[in-house]
């Protein structure tokens, strides 16, 4: 405990003095859009290249009135002097003279000036001058100034950590019916994520991590660092009720619960680790950010946990009305701290301390929970369930993978692809920046596209006229730039705005057709090469590339899955089984990511703008996913094999397994999807996303597959779920993932987790 506590300490310590650098990199591959970035890099400075916000104002006076005019550009000039800012194209300058609006009912009413900033400028750097730029906008009657872009404007947002935590200690209380018990996972989880979260900032400042990376990694953290916690205390109190000493029964945990811990947190390690092949610098940095705090978080559930079980003995059955009355302030604390509602965190967390510091001093008012009476499995729910689905094996099996395509259909329709300022909240000054571009200069001026080409010298801009005539006779063209060449007469490069928005279709198919069908003709006129570039033929390459690559990534988890399975249930068809089962748990997750998030169902409800889905969020969902369902699977199907090999009655084996596990399984899951669920009310859409996805895998996981699929498919399998080749089974490896060879008793009844399970007679 000491030394966990110093590490801690050190953790708090370094992000406090030295921060974090977080970036976004994304290394594109080779394509169109990475030569003519390098073309803008090198020869015009970096100029379309660079990190762009956009300063968008409106004045009803029109943005060339003289009073108008004189604020803006005063403030364009303090703009551009600040740190960070690498030039403030006006709309008043020669450069910059498309950037006022010249059709319809908003004709020279609105305007914007681009702000280029390095391309590897931090979060925390741009939202210092999206504020700079708040605070020094003129006050004008008539006049409207809005920030374009996200970096500029980062408002407070609910902290659903904090409501994960608060879901958390309610379930933990309901489940355990103990503060101590219910204390010890979210301790173990919030150490862990302590220090993990402090190796990610460290990490930051020697590779680009986006910052969004630490939310995901407490996301995680919270999720399996509770989970795992919740199976060593579960199955320590059952071997105090067993008979076993404290140290007994702690070690027997360790040695049990502890061995499957420490193989799914390998696995969900394993898993997001597969994510380096992608080769994409941005989705590398977020694998490795998860991983450190996974790992981090399950050395703390086999060194910290053990530690405080040994400090809590047998204490942890007891419990005082004024700790539950406690726990329960501090819940209400945390959907305060959750809410921003300052007042409310404090009181409740005042509250909390208070009655915490009266019950010292209060006599003990429950000194122990009731013992119920022992259950006998054939008298519980879980076992009388198991029974119904083996005797309708085929209908079960039906009904579920039913359930679970129809949950995939609308994968079909997926379609990968960036958000972007239309899909923030419509009060939001960067959702209406991108009204007004999109009212004074069409959907087109949102999502630029960026011609680049090298050019022969000599080369003047009438030789290059053929690329405009060519480009502007397209009908998803709306405008396009004259050319802009270099001072060394090099390079030229030119804007081109599209008559849709960045994300509709009809803009990436301009962009297959300029590539494929406009420019190749032009090419051989001009006698070189140009390249559709720009942040919108980016992300779309982008997209493209990670599409290409998910293939790969899906092979590579699903082998390493299936055989580290294999090994450790000593069966061919068992892990084929979880292996098919978990693509369906994770297709029916994906379905219902893409209706919310793309097709915008219950978006009044859930304030998701349809868009959509970010094109590495499926390579990080499945890595995720697979590697946590691992924990499910081994800690039920290790039970069934343990029946099995005592009795060999395959039927009664599913049965007693299912019976002894169902309510660790259901508390473990329920907390995980509330946790993950939470993260809905993140205002990040990519958050948003992953919170939904991992949410929904983990409910089907623990619900229709390993409480419908897996009895109906064992059961038609019967004996045949334990086959392996003799041959094959000699030459595999023996991992015992249960400490099955360990001397310890184990109750005859369901390990009731709200309850307290009896020493075996």
């Amino acid at each position: 405990m000491g030394i966990w506590a110093v590490l801690l300490a050190v953790g708090i310590g370094l992000i406090a003095s030295v921060g974090g650098g977080f970036r976004e990199e994304f290394n594109l591959p080779a394509s169109e859009s990475k030569t003519g970035f390098e073309i803008l890099e090198d020869e015009f400075g970096g100029i379309g290249a660079n990190a762009t916000g956009t300063i968008v104002f409106r004045a009803e006076q029109g943005v060339d009135d003289p009073e108008v005019q004189a604020a803006m550009e005063e403030l364009f000039a303090a703009v551009a002097g600040q740190d960070n800012v690498v030039a403030v194209i006006s709309p008043y300058s020669e450069e910059g003279a498309q950037q006022i609006s010249t059709g319809g009912d908003a004709a020279g009413l609105i305007a914007y000036a681009n702000v280029d900033m390095p391309s590897d400028i931090g979060s925390a750097e741009a939202l210092e001058i999206g504020s700079f730029i708040e605070d020094n906008t003129p006050a004008i009657d008539g006049l409207t100034v809005e920030r374009g872009t996200f970096l500029f404007s980062q408002g407070a947002a609910p902290s659903s950590e904090a409501f994960g935590l608060a879901f958390a200690i309610v379930i933990l209380i309901l489940a355990f019916g103990s503060v101590l018990a219910m204390g010890l996972p979210v301790g173990v989880a919030l150490a862990g994520i302590g220090i993990g979260t402090s190796i990610v900032f460290l990490l930051s400042h020697v590779m680009p991590i986006p910052e969004f990376a630490t939310v995901f990694g407490i996301m995680i953290g919270l999720g399996v660092g509770i989970d795992y916690a919740l199976l060593i205390v579960t199955r320590y109190r059952e071997q105090l009720h067993a008979g076993n000493s404290v140290r007994d029964a702690t070690r027997i945990a360790i040695d049990t619960a502890g061995r499957s811990v420490v193989f799914a947190g390998c696995t969900v390690v394993i898993s997001l680790m597969s994510l380096m092949l992608v080769g994409v610098k941005f989705v590398q940095s977020l694998a490795i950010s998860c991983s450190a705090i996974v790992a981090v978080t399950v050395l703390a559930s086999v060194t910290l946990l053990p530690a405080l079980l040994g400090v809590a003995g047998e204490r942890i059955e007891r419990t005082r009305m004024s700790g539950l009355v406690a726990a329960g302030f501090a819940a209400v604390a945390l959907f305060g701290l959750g809410l921003k509602n300052v007042t409310i965190a404090a009181i409740a967390g005042v509250l909390a301390l208070v009655v915490l510091l009266a019950g010292l001093f209060v006599r003990q008012l429950q000194t122990e929970l009731p013992p119920r009476r022992p259950t006998v499995k054939e008298q519980t729910l879980a076992y009388r369930w198991s029974r119904i689905i083996q005797r309708k094996p085929w209908t079960g099996t039906i009904v579920a993978t039913v359930a679970l395509l129809l949950l995939t259909v609308p994968v079909l329709s997926l379609r990968l692809g960036f958000s972007d300022e239309s899909n923030a909240a419509e009060t939001t000054t960067t959702r209406q920046a991108y009204e007004l571009i999109v009212d004074g200069f069409g959907p087109g001026y949102a999502g630029p596209l960026v011609l680049a080409s090298m050019i022969p010298a000599g080369t003047t801009e009438a030789d290059l006229t053929p690329v405009a005539a060519a480009v502007e006779a397209d009908r998803g063209v709306a405008a396009i730039s004259p050319p802009l060449i270099n001072d060394d007469g090099t390079a030229a490069l030119w804007q081109l705005f599209a008559t849709t928005g960045p994300q509709e279709d009809a803009t990436a198919e301009l962009v297959d057709r300029l590539r494929t069908d406009i420019l190749p003709p032009v090419e051989d006129t001009i006698g070189t090469d140009v390249n559709v570039s720009g942040m919108l033929a980016a992300n779309l390459d982008f997209a493209d590339y990670l599409s290409g690559r998910l293939v790969l990534v899906f092979a590579v988890v699903l082998a390493l899955s299936f055989l580290l399975l294999m090994v450790v249930f000593r069966s061919l068809l068992v892990p084929l089984k979880a292996v098919i089962m978990n693509l369906l748990s994770i297709g029916g997750a994906y379905g219902v990511v893409v209706a919310l998030f793309q097709w915008g169902w219950l978006s009044s409800l859930t304030g998701i703008q349809p868009a959509p889905i970010e094109p590495w969020a499926p390579m990080m969902l499945f890595a995720i996913v697979f590697g946590m369902s691992m924990d499910y699977e081994v800690f039920l199907l290790s039970r069934v094999r343990e029946e099995w090999l005592r009795t060999k009655n395959s039927s009664n084996s599913v049965a007693d397994g299912l019976a002894a596990t169902a309510r660790v399984i259901t508390a473990a899951a329920a907390i995980m999807v509330l946790v993950f669920g939470s993260f809905l009310l993140d205002p990040d859409r990519p958050i948003k996303l992953m919170g939904v996805g991992l949410a929904v895998a983990i409910l089907l996981d623990a619900t229709i597959v390993r409480m419908l699929l897996v009895p109906a498919t064992m059961e038609l399998l019967g004996d045949k779920n334990w086959w392996l080749p003799r041959w094959l089974d000699k030459l595999l490896p023996n991992i015992d993932v249960e400490g099955h060879n360990a001397p310890h008793p184990e109750p005859d009844g369901e390990p009731e987790v709200g309850a307290l399970p009896q020493p075996v007679q």
